[in-house]
C-alpha cells in the first residue's frame, strides 16, 4: 500500500511539474511573438540586436526544454506512464503555438508585400529604391533568423521538425518572391519615368518651335495692326478736317448771304445813294473775308492730306508682344482689352485689363517664373469724369524689365480688388488713392484716409470736388 501511495504521489507531482513546463513553454513562446510582433512594428531596431536577442532566446528555450526534458525522463524511469490528460494538453498547446506562429508569419509577409508594392509616390527614385533593398534585406535577415529559432526549437523539442521547417521554406520563399516583386516594380518604373522624360524632351522640342512659329505670327499681326491704325489714323485726321473746313466754309457763306439780304433790305428801306455805298463796301468787305476762310481751309486739308512720318517702332514692342502672347495662352485671349507701347512714358509696355480679370492678371505676373514682376513701383488713380482708372507700374529684377498694368472702373461705384497680398507695397498707395479719389480696394488689409482723416467731406483729386469748407 505504502509502495502504490509513492508512486500515486510521484505521478501527481510528475504530472504538476509536466503543467508548470508546459505553462513555461507557453509563456516563452508568447514572449518570442511578443518579441517578433516589436520587430515587426520597430523596423528601424538594429538587426543585429534582433538576431542576438533571438539567439539568446533560443539557447535559453533550448536549455530550458533540455532540462524539462532530463527531469521528464527522470520521472519516467520512475513512473513509467505519464497521464493521456498531459500529452494531449501539450499536443494542443504545440498546436496553438504553431497556428499563431505561421499567422503572424503572413501577416508580416502581407505587410512587407503591401509596403513593397505600394512605395510613397513622393518618394525620390534613389531613395526608394534603398528603401526597398534594405526591406528586402530586413525580411532575408528575419526569414533566416526565424528559421534558426525555429529549428533549434524543433532540435530542442525533438517534435514535429518537419512542418516547421516546411513553414520557414513556404515563408522564405513568399518573402523572395515579394522582394522579387518589388524590385519589379521599381525597375519598371524607373523604365516609365525614362521613357516619359524622354518623351517630355520630344515634346518640349515641338513646343518650342510651336512657341517660335506662334511669335513670329504675333509680331507680324502686330506690325500689321500697327500699320492698319496707324493708316486709318491718317485717313480720319484728313477726312475730320476736310469735313472741318467745310462745315466752317458754309457758315461763313450763310452770314455773307444774310449779311448781303439785311444790306438789300436797308437800301430798299432808306433808298438813299449814300446807303447803296456802304452796303456795296460791307459786301466786298465779307466777300474777302469769305475768300481768306476758303483759302486756309484749302490750305489746311492740303496739309492734312500729306503723310505724317511713321514713327520707327519701340526697342520694348517684342517685350509687349511677349507679355501678351504669355498672358493670353495661359488665361485666355479676351482677359485683355488693349495693350500698347506708352510713348509719353519712356515706352513702357502698358496692358489694359477688363474690370473683373485686374487681379488675375496682377496675380499671373507676379507669380509667373518666365515674367516674374516682383516689385510694384506705382500705384495711382485718375478721375476722367466719365470712369476712372487705377494705374500700377511694375518691375521685374530677374528680367530687368518694367511693364503698366492698368483698367477701367465706374465712376458711381468706384471698387477693384486690392494688389496689397500680391505686392506689400501696394498698401499705402491704395489708401492713398482711397482718400483722395475715393476708389475702395476690396480685400486691403486696413484702408483707411492716409492724408486728410476720416472726417474730411469729399475727394479733392475728383474733378466733380467741391470743398465743404471754402476758407479752408
Amino acid at each position: 500500500m505504502g509502495d502504490e501511495k509513492d508512486k500515486e504521489q510521484l505521478k501527481k507531482e510528475a504530472a504538476e511539474k509536466a503543467k508548470a513546463i508546459a505553462k513555461k513553454r507557453l509563456e516563452e513562446k508568447r514572449a518570442a511573438e511578443q518579441a517578433e510582433l516589436k520587430e515587426a512594428s520597430d523596423p528601424e531596431e538594429d538587426l543585429a540586436k534582433k538576431k542576438a536577442a533571438a539567439a539568446a532566446k533560443a539557447k535559453a528555450a533550448a536549455l530550458a526544454k533540455k532540462k524539462a526534458r532530463e527531469q521528464e525522463a527522470q520521472l519516467d524511469s520512475s513512473t513509467p506512464e505519464e497521464p493521456e490528460e498531459e500529452d494531449l494538453a501539450k499536443k494542443k498547446a504545440a498546436a496553438a503555438a504553431k497556428a499563431k506562429a505561421a499567422a503572424l508569419a503572413k501577416k508580416k509577409a502581407r505587410e512587407q508585400e503591401a509596403q513593397t508594392e505600394a512605395p510613397a509616390p513622393d518618394e525620390p527614385e534613389d531613395d526608394l529604391a534603398k528603401k526597398k533593398a534594405a526591406a528586402a534585406a530586413k525580411a532575408k535577415a528575419a526569414a533566416l533568423a526565424k528559421m534558426k529559432a525555429k529549428e533549434q526549437a524543433a532540435k530542442a523539442e525533438g517534435s514535429p521538425a518537419e512542418a516547421a521547417e516546411e513553414e520557414g521554406e513556404i515563408l522564405a520563399k513568399k518573402k523572395a518572391a515579394a522582394a522579387a516583386k518589388a524590385k519589379a516594380a521599381a525597375l519598371a518604373k524607373m523604365k516609365a519615368k525614362e521613357q516619359e522624360s524622354g518623351g517630355e524632351a520630344a515634346g518640349n522640342e515641338e513646343l518650342a518651335k510651336k512657341k517660335a512659329a506662334a511669335a513670329a505670327k504675333a509680331k507680324a499681326a502686330a506690325a500689321a495692326k500697327a500699320k492698319a491704325a496707324a493708316m486709318a489714323k491718317q485717313a480720319g485726321e484728313s477726312g475730320g478736317d476736310d469735313e472741318k473746313a467745310k462745315a466752317i466754309a458754309a457758315a461763313k457763306a450763310k452770314a455773307a448771304a444774310a449779311a448781303k439780304a439785311k444790306a438789300a433790305a436797308a437800301a430798299k428801306a432808306s433808298g438813299a445813294g449814300g446807303d447803296d455805298e456802304k452796303a456795296k463796301a460791307i459786301a466786298a468787305a465779307k466777300a474777302k473775308a469769305a475768300a481768306a476762310a476758303k483759302a486756309r481751309a484749302a490750305g489746311g486739308t492740303k496739309a492734312a492730306a500729306e503723310p505724317e512720318a511713321e514713327q520707327p517702332p519701340s526697342a520694348n514692342q517684342p517685350f509687349l508682344d511677349l507679355y501678351t502672347k504669355v498672358i493670353e495662352e495661359h488665361l485666355g485671349g479676351d482677359v485683355l482689352e488693349e495693350s500698347y507701347i506708352n510713348r509719353l512714358s519712356k515706352d513702357v509696355p502698358t496692358l489694359v485689363a477688363r474690370q473683373d480679370t485686374y487681379f488675375r492678371i496682377a496675380e499671373f505676373l507676379r507669380y509667373n517664373e518666365q515674367l516674374g514682376f516682383d516689385y510694384l513701383s506705382e500705384l495711382h488713380g485718375t478721375d476722367f469724369e466719365t470712369h476712372m482708372e487705377v494705374y500700377v507700374h511694375l518691375y521685374s529684377y530677374k528680367n530687368r524689365q518694367t511693364v503698366a498694368l492698368k483698367t477701367k472702373i465706374d465712376r458711381s461705384d468706384p471698387v477693384i480688388e486690392s494688389l496689397a497680398s500680391l505686392w506689400a507695397g501696394a498698401n499705402w498707395p491704395e489708401c492713398e488713392a482711397y482718400d483722395l479719389l475715393g476708389i475702395s480696394f476690396k480685400g486691403h488689409p486696413g484702408l483707411y484716409r492716409i492724408m486728410l482723416g476720416e472726417e474730411w467731406i469729399g475727394h479733392p483729386l475728383r474733378k466733380d470736388y467741391e470743398p465743404y469748407d471754402v476758407e479752408v
